[in-house]
């Protein structure tokens, strides 16, 4: 750690902060376990997705409660929310907006007034993205990576934080477009929501079988806290043997790169681009930051891998054959790399 980043983090400011931080996720996690049960973990990805500024793919099998959830995250985070439900028939303009033409009735002078889509909120969810054609989905592209519109040539700023989270369903993949790999390298994570454990299954019937109305989730943080959240998870160190483990672990998901392993070689077609990379480094620092830490460790990385690699490493054909999945690939990788460490570690 750096002396500048050390002095960064004794500041009382930065101490209050810190505080302030957890005192508010800690009442967000109970506000959303009064609606979702047994999603910790996914839970826990979207925070680390509105902290890193990202936006997240969660897909899941229809009724595993995907638009509930983002419905109730927005609202602990006293976040604006808006839906898109994406249709082979949707337009553009349905998504970022539209200018239209207003008459003052006393004077008869028109002028062009846009008109805000649904795009203008904190939180998006955009609901079976994968529904809907290229044209339609190429609509978020500059509002996820620009965090601006552009309608008949003029530019609107999006208001930050600004986050998508989209959902895609996994099966009825007839009449879907796959999402183009420039819009799937512009999600932070690509979470899995599987269907829940016997026990919480029973709670949720329990829970919802007996009483009509959801609970009240109070809003716990504001748009403002939220930014300054995101500053302070910048300010995380990380250490320089850290960062070279994150380093080593996109590169060997590169087939043509010389530290590549077998599996990799064989079994995938491209890999990562360097904003796994960053992705990567600032989803651990959120990571550590939320566990109470202020260091990120390999631990972070290695957990974080699944989640920011699993859409960005695309399998060849000899994967389909053998019945070999990216995950798994992924997975032989980080225990690979994580079992070099430590070994190295012990040397």
């Amino acid at each position: 750690m750096s002396a500048e980043q050390q002095n960064a983090l004794e500041t009382e400011e930065t101490r209050e902060l810190i505080k302030d931080f957890h005192d508010s996720f800690g009442r967000i996690r109970t506000e959303v376990r009064k609606v979702i049960v047994g999603q910790d973990e996914v839970v826990d990805s979207l925070l680390l997705t509105l902290l890193v500024g990202g936006h997240c793919l969660i897909t899941g099998m229809p009724g595993t409660a995907k638009t509930l959830l983002v419905r109730t995250l927005a609202s602990a985070l006293g976040l604006t929310f808006k839906r898109i439900q994406f249709t082979p028939d949707l337009m553009p303009t349905d998504v970022t907006g539209t200018d239209i033409i207003e008459e003052d009735i006393t004077t008869g002078h028109r002028t062009w007034t846009f008109v805000p889509g649904p795009i203008f909120a904190n939180v998006l969810l955009a609901d079976e993205i994968n529904r809907t054609p290229p044209k339609t989905q190429a609509a978020l592209l500059e509002a996820m990576q620009e965090f601006s519109v552009t309608v008949r040539g003029h530019h609107h700023k999006i208001e930050r934080p600004f986050f998508v989270l989209a959902t895609q369903n996994p099966i009825e993949l007839e009449g879907t477009y796959p999402l183009p790999e420039a819009q799937l390298d512009r999600f932070l994570f690509n979470v899995v929501l599987d269907y829940l454990s016997a026990d919480h299954e029973l709670e949720v019937v329990n829970r919802y079988t007996t009483q009509m109305d959801m609970p009240h989730v109070e809003a716990c943080t504001t748009p403002e806290q939220i930014l300054k959240f995101q500053h302070l998870v910048r300010q995380v160190p990380v250490a320089e043997s850290v960062n070279r483990f994150a380093v080593d672990l996109v590169r060997a998901t590169r087939p043509a790169d010389p530290a590549a392993p077998d599996i990799v070689r064989r079994y995938i077609q491209y890999g990562a681009s360097v904003r796994a990379t960053m992705f990567i480094t600032l989803a651990a620092k959120a990571r550590a930051l939320l566990s109470g830490r202020y260091h990120v460790t390999r631990d972070d990385i290695a957990a974080l891998a699944l989640p920011v690699l699993r859409h960005r490493v695309l399998a060849n054909y000899f994967a389909e054959s053998d019945g070999v999945t990216v995950d798994q690939v992924l997975t032989q990788l980080v225990d690979g790399l994580a079992g070099g460490a430590r070994q190295a570690k012990a040397v």
